[in-house]
């Protein structure tokens, strides 16, 4: 599995259109999705999955206000809900010689452990992808969403505890039967393990919501400094962890701190607000912002460490009612 900032030829999303993710709330969303297509579109191929008629004209006439460009693909594969990083393709590649070729993976959803039914729209997205365009699909018989996981595309993959651990995923299957799926699957020799998720996060803890690789040997790591907050000890325990790991060559990892925005709270929820839900596209970094007190120092860190692209705050207030952010709504499709 390539690195996320490794070229692309596009990137993929889900239209929104299930109130009941976004309760109140629905009428903000679908401009905070044609904002990032707009953005997108400028360095890549966007392709949107969407019901029916209805929905892409709804999505044409309102990126088309925005000006979007020309490079923006509608495919009509209905969903259940929007997040497109949990449910959708996870692209492998594989080279020989001078010839390179990529599969689809199709790794079992079931909407976070069952947590928001139905789901089987979203659980088939990735083999109605593979079929469209005619590249092969293959079925892991494991239950596991794209935000669980994070790599550095050189043989390191980073996963929670809390998640890929959790009952409510893959009952049968141990530590070490999940480490040699991840693997087997996805090309990677070493699997190192954070502990728990933020607060808020209806996922079980996520890893794109607390770690990132940003280069080969680089992460950033969110960190709360209040104690009195509930997200301070498990992410000091992440921390403490990642300062033990080292990458597939045995070299240890390059630790940024990344902050926590201050808490965010709707109709009495915390929701899952994190500065490491960013995406990593061809020229441009898209990260969502909360806070203006804590988004610029989020902004200037993340600029540091990525001199070639521009990183562009996305408001992601309304859009992490939804208790996701920008990484959640999109999937990498890697460049051949």
């Amino acid at each position: 599995m390539p690195a996320e900032w490794e070229p692309h030829r596009g990137t993929w999303f889900s239209w929104p259109h299930k109130e009941a993710s976004w309760p109140g709330k629905m009428d903000h969303i679908p401009a905070v999705f044609a904002k990032m297509v707009q953005l997108l579109s400028a360095h890549e191929e966007v392709h949107i999955n969407v019901g029916d008629e209805a929905l892409e004209q709804a999505a044409r006439e309102l990126l088309g206000t925005l000006g979007a460009g020309p490079n923006i693909y509608f495919h009509r594969h209905p969903t259940n809900d929007a997040w497109c990083r949990d449910h959708g393709p996870i692209f492998v590649q594989r080279t020989s010689g001078d010839r390179s070729e990529e599969l689809i993976l199709d790794w079992g959803y079931n909407a976070w452990g069952e947590k928001y039914p139905p789901y089987d729209l979203d659980d088939i997205i990735p083999s109605r992808i593979g079929a469209e365009l005619g590249i092969p699909v293959l079925s892991t018989g494991i239950i596991l969403e794209g935000g669980s996981i994070d790599v550095n595309g050189q043989g390191t993959l980073l996963t929670t505890e809390s998640c890929l651990l959790n009952p409510n995923r893959n009952p049968d299957l141990e530590r070490s039967e999940i480490e040699s799926a991840l693997k087997r699957h996805l090309g990677v020799t070493k699997v190192l393990w954070l502990g728990e998720g933020i607060e808020g996060d209806d996922t079980d803890g996520h890893v794109d919501d607390l770690t990132r690789f940003v280069d080969a040997r680089t992460v950033v790591t969110v960190v709360e400094d209040d104690p009195a907050d509930t997200n301070y000890a498990p992410l000091q325990d992440n921390l403490r962890r990642l300062h033990t790991m080292t990458d597939q060559d045995g070299e240890p990892l390059r630790i940024v701190p990344l902050p926590m925005p201050r808490p965010l709270w709707y109709e009495g929820q915390r929701l899952p607000a994190s500065y490491a839900n960013f995406y990593i596209a061809n020229g441009v970094v898209l990260m969502p912002a909360y806070d203006a007190e804590r988004d610029e120092l989020a902004r200037t860190t993340l600029q540091d460490l990525f001199p070639t692209r521009r990183v562009v705050p996305i408001e992601s207030a309304d859009l992490v009612w939804g208790l996701g952010a920008c990484h959640c709504v999109t999937q990498q499709w890697p460049a051949l």
